[in-house]
């Protein structure tokens, strides 16, 4: 035990050669974090270790001397230190949709000893799914960024799948297989998530070497930048998933075709029951050590969204004995990080006789379980907690980084701390987050986190004034009751459907009726628009704040955008009754709406698809890769395969570009063709229409239009302008 009060006289490189060699690399990179973060006041900082508290994660602050000294046992610890110091003490905060570090003149003191620690040994971070839908143009300077703020959340156990295909390709060619072989294999960058769950093979591809290459490096990058503050990313396993060409190679293989939807081929997976599964799953592990070392936490996949060959309990016991054991041959300390999404996804197949056979196998020591949909669906509750494994607790809340407010505030603020003292929770280890896509609903997610240093559950009405203050800047009257009314809104319970409310914009076009008319949203619209009202009447204080202009846009597009449910509402009512007249002037509303909504998007930042677009293109060194990424791009936003996709529209971002670049042009085509129809009067032949957008729909997605590049406009000055048009009308 290192006593602080020795620690405080002695001089800081004295100090930090007295440390182990893990420490010191934390302590440092702490340090560089502050620089990083802070770089006017870092020298008002003072970093030391101090070591874990029975076993817990623990960090303290104190003023010394003039200093503000942090304290952690990793550098985790240390940042949340630090993030704990700007929150509280300067009312700063960091989000991924602007970020409040306007710092007072003077640090403030911290008078006593703030002291706390996690009750969770594993704060996990991403799903397979965020590396596409948000990640898959991501730079350095990108993920330096989100790994930082990973730190200051507490975050300690993040995913990490970038640059895996570089490794893949040295084991595979080194078996045989040709770059031609390969290139049936590898999906696009934009579909990598998919390929390693073994869902897909080369949609989106062939895979430029430069983009291995490129993305090995980048991936070296970020897991030593997560390892020097002391995390422990979750690297992939071999979980079968072979080129289509392996049975060709290898004719006595015992290879099972799996398909996933029916918009991709079947995909091959090598049974572990097969030797030859052991022996790639090793060759994998081993190349990837190379390569990317380890922290000796695997994730594996085998039937994610597929349906295994057979239910029987031996063959399943099997199956999880042989992928385990391709890690263990490795990594005699190799821990699988299993999602248990399979056992949301397929109820029907995944009994208890079957879900204990596959976990079973498996030591409980060395098995983690991700309960994916904690907060909504959780799976803990109807497997006695996965029957004995450790297994964490996440939030999903976002799918296919898709564009609406939304969640369950109150789901979060208590459900947590409360199974910390449940005993029917089992061996409940850590929390996580686990959304498909970031960059959307800050305050969410930030209200999850403020879970990880704390057992008991949070105050919601505090916390939001709390939040306010933090963001903002300020504690301005107007903004706290505008969030007031949103957290019991849009905040307050999970939605009816699956995942976030859809706007009715980025659903291909059709009508729609909707069976209960006097409640079509799943909350109060009318607090929706009062927010919105009293967040810009307290625009002459928090104009300029970055949080407060995404804040003011955000809730004003979902105003829009239920407007736009009002209004197809009334649409498919005229089209329906034969009013031709009013058909033509509603539907020219409508299209004058969605014009509305992307002049509104286009003053910030984070709306704008150029930017995607841009990112993508960015990796590219010929044209021919630059448009091959620019491909990629829009295909995942829209039709998500080829053109007859049914997976059309499930990113649904709402994002300027997208909105007046395509799903604009789907309204108007669908519009004239069933005026049209009314004219003539010809029934709607939805068939017929889809068809015809649908070859649409592909020319736009390889295309290479451009859309506007930069925010325009003021935020405030085009928010009041939408708001009086379409509120206070």
């Amino acid at each position: 035990m290192i006593k602080k009060g020795f620690i405080l006289f002695i001089p800081f490189v004295l100090f930090l050669n007295a440390l182990p060699a893990y420490a010191q690399l934390n302590v440092k990179a702490a340090k560089d974090l502050i620089v990083r973060i802070l770089p006017k006041v870092a020298d008002h900082f003072e970093v030391e270790y101090i070591p874990k508290e029975n076993d817990k994660d623990v960090f303290e602050l104190q003023s010394v001397n003039g200093k503000i000294v942090l304290r952690g046992n990793n550098g985790v610890s240390i940042a949340s230190a630090l993030n704990y110091y700007l929150r509280h003490y300067c009312h700063c905060l960091i989000t991924w949709n602007g970020a409040n570090l306007k710092m007072p003149d003077k640090l403030p003191v911290v008078k006593e000893i703030i002291h706390k620690a996690s009750p969770y040994h594993y704060r996990y971070y991403l799903n397979y799914c965020t590396f596409n839908y948000t990640m898959s143009w991501w730079n350095w300077d990108r993920w330096q960024q989100e790994i930082d703020w990973m730190a200051l959340n507490g975050i300690n156990m993040p995913l990490a799948l970038t640059g895996e295909n570089a490794i893949w390709e040295k084991v595979y060619k080194r078996m045989g297989f040709t770059e031609a072989e390969l290139n049936e294999f590898f999906s696009g960058p934009a579909f990598f998530a998919w390929f390693w769950m073994s869902n897909l093979d080369a949609w989106g591809g062939p895979l430029p070497q430069h983009w291995m290459m490129t993305h090995e490096a980048l991936q070296k990058k970020i897991l030593a930048r997560e390892r020097s503050l002391g995390m422990m990313p979750v690297l992939p396993a071999f979980s079968g998933h072979v080129p289509p060409s392996f049975k060709k190679k290898f004719p006595r293989a015992k290879v099972n075709q799996v398909k996933w939807t029916s918009n991709f081929s079947p995909v091959n997976i090598l049974s572990p029951e097969d030797s030859l599964f052991t022996v790639i799953g090793k060759k994998f592990l081993k190349e990837q050590t190379r390569e990317y070392g380890t922290s000796h936490f695997y994730s594996a996949d085998i039937f994610n969204e597929m349906k295994p060959p057979s239910p029987d309990s031996l063959y399943l016991d099997n199956i999880s004995k042989q992928v385990y054991q391709s890690m263990y041959d490795v990594d005699t300390n190799a821990v699988w990080v299993m999602q248990g999404w399979l056992f949301y996804s397929d109820t029907k197949f995944w009994q208890p006789t079957q879900i204990k056979a596959l976990l079973n196998a498996v030591p409980d020591n060395k098995m983690i379980i991700l309960d994916l949909w904690s907060e909504s669906h959780p799976v803990w509750n109807r497997t006695n907690a996965y029957y004995g494994k450790p297994w964490i607790w996440n939030m999903l809340h976002n799918f296919g980084g898709g564009t609406y407010l939304e969640g369950c505030m109150p789901c979060v603020t208590h459900q947590p701390a409360d199974l910390l003292n449940e005993t029917k929770a089992g061996k409940l280890t850590g929390l996580g987050l686990t959304m498909e896509g970031t960059e959307q609903n800050p305050a969410i997610y930030q209200l999850m986190l403020d879970n990880t240093w704390r057992s008991t559950p949070i105050d919601l009405n505090k916390w939001i004034t709390r939040y306010v203050y933090q963001r903002y800047g300020a504690l301005n009257p107007d903004a706290v009751k505008a969030w007031r009314l949103l957290i019991h809104s849009v905040y307050e319970k999970m939605p009816s459907g699956f995942g976030g409310p859809e706007s009715v914009i980025t659903m291909r076009p059709r009508f729609i009726t909707f069976k209960n008319q006097e409640n079509i949203f799943d909350y109060n619209n009318d607090s929706l628009l009062l927010a919105w009202k009293l967040l810009l009447k307290a625009s002459p204080s928090l104009g300029n704040n970055d949080g407060y202009h995404y804040d003011l846009v955000n809730t004003g597009r979902q105003v829009l955008a239920n407007e736009a449910v009002l209004l197809e509402q009334k649409i498919a009512k005229a089209y329906d009754s034969k009013n031709i007249n009013a058909f033509e002037q509603l539907s020219r509303q409508y299209l004058s709406l969605i014009d509305d909504m992307n002049k509104l998007l286009g003053t910030n930042k984070d709306f704008l698809l150029e930017k995607w677009i841009d990112a993508a293109r960015s990796w590219g060194i010929t044209p021919k890769e630059k448009n091959l990424y620019e491909f990629n791009a829009r295909d995942l936003l829209t039709l998500w395969g080829n053109k007859t996709s049914t997976l059309h529209d499930y990113a649904r971002k709402q994002w300027n570009g997208l909105l007046t670049g395509f799903y604009k042009q789907r309204w108007e085509r669908f519009f004239a063709y069933a005026y049209i129809c009314l004219k003539e009067n010809k029934k709607l032949d939805m068939h017929y229409f889809n068809n015809q957008i649908e070859n649409w729909e592909w020319s736009w997605v390889n295309s290479h239009q451009t859309y506007q590049g930069n925010p325009s406009g003021n935020p405030v000055k085009v928010s009041r302008f939408m708001y009086d048009k379409y509120v206070k009308k």
